[in-house]
């Protein structure tokens, strides 16, 4: 499960690593959680790449009142084909999330200590996620999202037994093209991530609260006490 990530890289350096064209700058998000707007990668229209702001929790559009929808923020990658809730944007609205960094967390539930787990280069990951828009009998519409987890790897499976599917560069034009690309084509992409590619530290507990940001919360919280 992924239930908490960053995204802290320059809006012009998201953007190019996308290849998207130019917007409004949005600022460093150090504990983006569940229900907030979310960037995404998604294909216009037209076929190319933009970058939009969606909530995080997935929609499903056939559902008649997202209140009585528990937030759907993960779907498992090795079912999501087949899964009510999740098979027509795994066929037909897949994209592409940003982010720094993703958390997770040991220990007791009231004594939980978060960790920090991202790139050993330092790089953004980019976590295959599926998009909907959910359109209400009042004319509201809501576009939201939600993340695709598999196993995890070696290197995490010691914090948790799930990650986010990461993709690198190379896989997304195939990923965000649901035209050629089919569900069942897609789904084999969702693998662990090489054991090599993240590492993980521990992190300021103040983390646990959503409404906590900034640069603090991801020093290394160990060093921080010595």
């Amino acid at each position: 499960m992924c239930s908490r990530y960053n995204l802290t890289s320059p809006s012009e350096a998201v953007r190019s690593y996308f290849r998207v064209g130019p917007g409004d700058p949005f600022p460093p998000r150090y504990n983006i959680a569940p229900t907030q707007p979310v960037a995404i990668i998604r294909l216009d229209p037209n076929g190319a790449r933009e970058l939009a702001l969606v909530r995080w929790g997935l929609i499903p559009s056939w559902v008649k009142d997202p209140a009585r929808l528990s937030t759907l923020i993960n779907a498992r990658g090795e079912t999501a084909a087949e899964k009510p809730s999740f098979r027509g944007a795994m066929r037909h609205r897949r994209c592409l999330i940003p982010a720094n960094g993703f958390y997770e967390w040991t220990g007791k539930p009231r004594a939980r200590q978060p960790h920090l787990i991202r790139r050993s280069d330092g790089g953004l990951i980019t976590f295959a996620g599926l998009w909907e828009s959910w359109l209400g009998a009042d004319g509201s519409e809501i576009d939201t999202m939600a993340i695709l987890t598999v196993a995890a790897n070696e290197t995490l499976n010691p914090i948790h037994d799930r990650m986010p599917a990461i993709l690198e560069p190379d896989a997304f034009d195939a990923w965000l093209d649901v035209r050629e690309f089919r569900a069942e084509m897609a789904a084999e992409m969702l693998r662990p991530a090489p054991d090599d590619l993240l590492e993980h530290l521990t992190v300021d507990p103040r983390l646990n609260n959503y409404r906590n940001e900034g640069p603090d919360l991801i020093a290394p919280y160990r060093e921080r006490l010595l």
